[in-house]
């Protein structure tokens, strides 16, 4: 057995800054054994993210617009790759970048594309190491969503638990990975905090509702939480994925305006409830014994009060598991990069939609020659998290 390190590079729906996490990693037969061994987060420069959100949807973008964001995103993962590389004390073996999503095309329910920013060359031309990246097209290709991939993980890790468990990850969008049922099952519930965040920005300057401090003061509007919960993609079966590109700020804006005027404290609360709502009723009717919640909307008190109000099931957090709420995703883009790397399939067709399991994923060779091991020879079944050193 060969054990690899791993560093996993990404940014998520709030495009806040780059989450990295180091991953010790084995293959021994069907199981996947990863030690966690440390995580960070490096907020982008003000600059590039005011630059950023401005080119996110609704925002045209123009082909140089894109390739300096490109580029911009690059040079900030290469940062965060070299400094997050301290956090092992035996070298890196390579790096595993899932990108900044700039679009996400789902038209009629299905996902047509995807484009990650971030060019994995500035990452390898400052570490000297192979990066793996690209990792969700090869999904949306075989027609799948290309997201969420926290299925890959979650469909291993939970793999073996009694009953049906839900891993639940709340960062600008949440998503769900059901497991103990008929098969894997993962999609996008809805907003997280990108609705919650972009009311916070508007009304503070700082785009988070710290603490739930806004939405603890105000009241959930029934009239405005109604029309949001209207919203045809609720009722859409899965597997299915959404993102900023639906949940703007003109969404809100058109959906407020028809309610008349609202305090800056009920609109929080408001937008916090259907947060609440959408993940509950999105677990509920799985029927789960427990809830195992990670991502940033588990640091928003208020937030996981309202979900406990509406969940039938325990809600506990990744960390009672063994894996860092923060840092749960750079974990999971740690692990796509080492199935990849080994010749695994780095889908779980049934949490995605795609027509089977695929090779995900690009590699750009880092400073000396590219040297892939042997493939693996089984897809692993499952997957075990040791304490952190």
């Amino acid at each position: 057995m060969r054990t690899w390190r791993v560093l996993g590079v990404l940014s998520g729906t709030s495009a806040d800054g780059v989450d990295a996490a180091v991953a010790e990693l084995t293959l021994d037969g069907e199981t996947v054994v990863l030690r966690p061994l440390g995580h960070t987060t490096h907020p982008y420069p003000r600059a590039l993210r005011d630059e950023l959100l401005a080119a996110l949807p609704p925002a045209t973008c123009s082909a140089e617009t894109l390739c300096r964001l490109d580029t911009g995103v690059g040079r900030a993962f290469a940062d965060a790759a070299r400094r997050a590389g301290e956090l092992s004390d035996e070298p890196i073996d390579f790096i595993a970048s899932l990108g900044q999503t700039a679009f996400h095309w789902v038209e009629d329910g299905r996902a047509r594309g995807t484009l990650q920013i971030g060019q994995p060359a500035w990452i390898a031309e400052a570490t000297g190491l192979p990066v793996v990246s690209d990792l969700r097209a090869r999904d949306v290709a075989a027609g799948g969503h290309g997201a969420p991939l926290a299925g890959v993980l979650d469909s291993l890790w939970l793999a073996g638990e009694p009953g049906v468990n839900i891993a639940l990850n709340i960062g600008g969008v949440a998503n769900i990975t059901v497991v103990g049922g008929p098969q894997p099952l993962a999609y996008d519930t809805g907003p997280g905090n990108a609705l919650i965040d972009l009311a916070a920005g508007r009304a503070t300057g700082t785009p988070q509702d710290t603490d739930g401090a806004l939405a603890a003061a105000g009241t959930a509007h029934p009239e405005l939480l109604d029309l949001l919960l209207s919203d045809p993609y609720y009722r859409q079966p899965p597997p299915k994925s959404t993102g900023r590109e639906h949940f703007t700020a003109e969404y809100l804006d058109q959906r407020v305006e028809k309610i008349g005027g609202i305090s800056d404290a009920d609109l929080l609360a408001t937008l916090t409830e259907l947060t609440a709502v959408t993940i509950a009723d999105a677990c509920n009717q799985h029927r789960p014994g427990r809830v195992i919640a990670s991502g940033g909307g588990v640091h928003n008190p208020v937030l996981l009060a309202a979900l406990r109000r509406h969940l039938r099931a325990p809600l506990r957090t990744s960390d009672e598991l063994g894996l860092p709420t923060d840092g749960k995703e750079a974990y999971l883009t740690a692990l796509l990069g080492f199935l990849t790397w080994n010749g695994l399939a780095g889908n779980t067709p049934g949490t995605t939609g795609a027509s089977g399991p695929r090779l995900l994923g690009s590699i750009t060779p880092g400073r000396g020659p590219l040297r892939l091991p042997d493939p693996a020879a089984r897809q692993p079944r499952r997957l075990r998290v040791l304490p952190a050193n």
